[in-house]
């Protein structure tokens, strides 16, 4: 299988900006697809991006562009804009994208309405694309300051993972890859509600050790949903969904804990989810991942927790309370 030497990252959020870093420092000529002028210029003239990744100067080899057209001559495509507008932007590049081109989803949600994997959506909507994934462990501003990352990449042709792994690996960039592009999309899913989960925890002050069993009780959660799916089992221990899950649950760093913790102090869901405030995917997952769980009489009750909580259909402290007061049983059956 060929290399390939032009990527073309499509979205200049903070993730889209990190990633077009890791392919200039792979040694790949990379494009950068943004929909807004300013954020082009900034980018090719002051080689920064303030509004995503703020005092972090970029790569000067990135190419930024507002015109799509650039997708038409690329060799593998990294599509980094929100999992609910998946269909929006791979529509939009149909007409553009050449047969066989790889495109590597670089979000992490199921779409709400259909409940398909972004995989499925590609199938639909650009059926000439490729569908490959990355997902893992990763801070976009841990990335873009060079600090030590792996991840994974997955695509259903293993030879396919291991050639886009060898095009974006660079010394402080270490890609994985997998024949499991379900397992790693349902893994990266999921761990982004149960990240807000732990932020409830937290910012509700229910301490160290509440937040540590629910991580460890929302990993057995994510096990059995991936699990219908037909996932691997060292994609579950592995870097798309224990290691993210580790990350994701720990820190305020991630949007989805962050979210979590605004929740568990109290503020609302819709002013959360105002335009204009940090995109926190699990919000707009909950609701599918519980209604695909109860479809394959899967019992996830802590992701149920957190969407009855960003539902409005209770408070925290009677959620919290429920869950605690949910019958007893072995841990074997818990699994």
């Amino acid at each position: 299988m060929g290399e390939f030497q032009k990527i073309v990252v499509v979205g200049a959020g903070s993730w889209g900006t990190a990633l077009a870093t890791v392919a200039v420092r792979a040694g790949r000529e990379t494009h950068l697809w943004a929909r807004r002028e300013d954020v082009v210029r900034a980018i090719n003239e002051r080689h920064e991006n303030p509004g995503a990744l703020p005092g972090i100067p970029l790569d000067q080899g990135i190419r930024a562009t507002t015109d799509l057209a650039v997708v038409a001559e690329a060799d593998a495509i990294l599509l980094v804009t929100p999992a609910q507008t998946t269909r929006e932007v791979t529509k939009g590049l149909a007409r553009l994208v050449r047969p066989g081109t790889p495109a590597v989803l670089c979000a992490k949600g199921i779409e709400r309405d259909s409940g398909r994997l972004l995989s499925e959506v590609i199938a639909e909507t650009l059926p000439q694309a490729v569908p490959a994934v990355l997902s893992g462990p990763s801070f976009a501003t841990d990335v873009a300051r060079n600090l030590p990352t792996a991840v994974t990449v997955a695509a259903e042709d293993i030879e396919l993972a291991k050639a886009l792994s060898r095009a974006l690996s660079h010394p402080m960039f270490r890609p994985y890859a997998s024949s499991d592009l379900v397992g790693v999309q349902v893994g990266g899913a999921l761990k982004n509600v149960l990240a807000i989960g732990c932020g409830i925890v937290a910012g509700k002050g229910l301490g160290a050790s509440a937040q540590a069993a629910l991580t460890a009780r929302g990993f057995a959660e994510l096990a059995r949903l991936a699990g219908t799916y037909g996932a691997h089992a060292e994609t579950l221990t592995g870097l798309s969904c224990l290691g993210d899950l580790v990350l994701t649950c720990s820190t305020p760093q991630s949007r989805n804990f962050s979210f979590g913790i605004a929740l568990g102090r109290g503020a609302s869901v819709a002013d959360l989810l105002a335009e204009g405030r940090s995109l926190a995917e699990g919000a707009k997952t909950a609701a599918v991942a519980v209604r695909i769980a109860a479809e394959r009489g899967i019992d996830i009750p802590i992701s149920a927790a957190v969407e009855a909580i960003i539902e409005g259909r209770g408070t925290v402290a009677d959620i919290v309370a429920s869950l605690m007061s949910r019958p007893l049983k072995s841990e074997e059956e818990a699994v």
